[in-house]
């Protein structure tokens, strides 16, 4: 599939469409070699040899980040004055369109997904398609078995919303801890989940999308792209 070079470019974040007009002006840009006259002159990026200032530019479809959403910060692409996921991407892996693919709420920590693939990140947030994410929930006291069964069995909320059953694990070692796995991504629905059991959640982490684990060696704030092979463990579509 052929593609503009100057969109392509400048879909990686690092270069507008006016600087890579500018280089091409100033001899900058090679394609195969041959020195482009023309921005808009049609590639196929998957072939094509392309260097920017003497570098060899690596062209991605799409890009997907592993990032560790410390609390304090909104899941959305651009929120006014508060900072954002997105703004916590460092400039050399940053590029145009990125979006978190299902938010956390403000004080929620953990495994934020970003990309730039709205098709896969539709499909991962689909119910229908189950795939699960995994969360630790620190609750207000020690749940009993009847609240955990009553998550287990599927929920409704006393708004009449009805919830699929969730996989509710105690932590050994833990009064107040819970792992839970939960494949929808209703309106703040793990607090609500556990406030209608009674037992308001205290703190909430998210640790995987689907079987991809947060990276541990990430500190809040941080992140890094994952591999084809991590991201099929989050959907093989």
């Amino acid at each position: 599939m052929l593609e503009r070079l100057d969109k392509m470019l400048a879909q990686s974040g690092s270069l507008s469409r006016k600087e890579v007009k500018a280089l091409v002006r100033k001899g900058c840009v090679l394609v195969d070699g041959q020195q482009v006259t023309a921005a808009d002159m049609k590639i196929d990026p998957e072939t094509a040899s392309i260097l920017v200032n003497g570098e060899p530019f690596q062209y991605k479809r799409f890009v997907y980040i592993m990032l560790n959403k410390p609390e304090g910060v909104v899941s959305a692409s651009n929120s006014g004055r508060e900072k954002t996921v997105v703004d916590l991407v460092p400039k050399s892996l940053k590029r145009n369109g990125l979006f978190p693919a299902g938010r956390l709420d403000k004080d929620t920590t953990g495994f934020v997904l970003l990309t730039d693939d709205g098709a896969f990140a539709h499909r991962i947030l689909s119910p229908k398609n189950h795939i699960q994410k995994t969360y630790l929930a620190t609750l207000t006291v020690r749940p009993d078995e009847e609240s955990l069964n009553r998550l287990r069995a599927g929920l409704e909320l006393r708004d009449g919303t009805k919830l699929l059953p969730a996989i509710v694990e105690r932590i050994p070692g833990t009064e107040t801890q819970v792992k839970i796995k939960i494949c929808e991504g209703k309106y703040h629905q793990i607090k609500r989940m556990f406030a209608a059991v009674g037992n308001p959640v205290t703190a909430l982490q998210r640790t995987h999308m689907g079987n991809l684990a947060l990276d541990p060696s990430l500190s809040p704030g941080e992140c890094r792209e994952i591999s084809e092979e991590e991201r099929k463990q989050i959907a093989d579509f």
